[in-house]
């Protein structure tokens, strides 16, 4: 399908340090038909410059928050793929308990280390199970989100959203990108950041 050959997209070269690299563009056209599990957030941080504590105090209601932004937006903009949301897949463990782990208490954020390729167990195998409970291959996993203050831009801060995607049959990350999106306030910039991922749309 190709969609393992992407993976350089969202690499990063050592001259590119100082200079972000761009969002590459969600490959959906190598997932369209398909049904994706979209992983739950399990990290978001700030920093303490953008006094965003009582914003964000709440982790839990924060990271539910983040999760329905990224997927009222992936699902909005990306109609030829079938997203399997954070909800779906915490049924499919719960029915599969023993056997599948809690979505919300898996590892994902270790996916964030660029130059992560294979992914290690136990995780591996708890993807491989979770997707397989789903009936798809491969798993979206925003991995983690941070809010940074803006050097420029059209906002106090700026969001940098972490995003893999797994074939979980053989444990492999196939794309990996960070989207980056300005606001005065973290769903704001959030928004902005997941809409980079598919540009060309408003």
């Amino acid at each position: 399908m190709g969609v393992l050959a992407l993976a350089a997209c969202g690499g990063k070269k050592a001259d590119q340090k100082l200079t972000p690299a761009p969002t590459a563009p969600l490959p959906t056209a190598g997932l369209a038909g398909q049904r994706v599990p979209l992983l739950p957030l399990t990290l978001v941080a700030a920093e303490d410059s953008l006094h965003w504590d009582a914003q964000l105090a709440d982790r839990r209601a924060s990271l539910d928050k983040c999760d329905s932004i990224i997927a009222s937006l992936l699902e909005a903009r990306t109609p030829e793929v079938t997203w399997v949301g954070a909800a779906e897949l915490r049924r499919a463990a719960r029915r599969a308990a023993g056997i599948a782990a809690d979505p919300d208490q898996m590892g994902t954020a270790f996916l964030r280390a660029d130059r992560l390729v294979d992914v290690p167990d136990p995780l591996r195998y708890q993807l491989r199970t979770l997707v397989g409970l789903t009936g798809g291959r491969y798993a979206l996993v925003p991995a983690g989100l941070v809010f940074r203050r803006a050097k420029t831009g059209t906002g106090t801060a700026t969001a940098d959203l972490s995003v893999v995607l797994v074939d979980a049959r053989i444990g492999r990350v196939g794309w990996r990108t960070i989207a980056r999106g300005d606001g005065d306030d973290p769903w704001t910039a959030l928004t902005r950041a997941v809409k980079a991922l598919t540009p060309g749309l408003p």
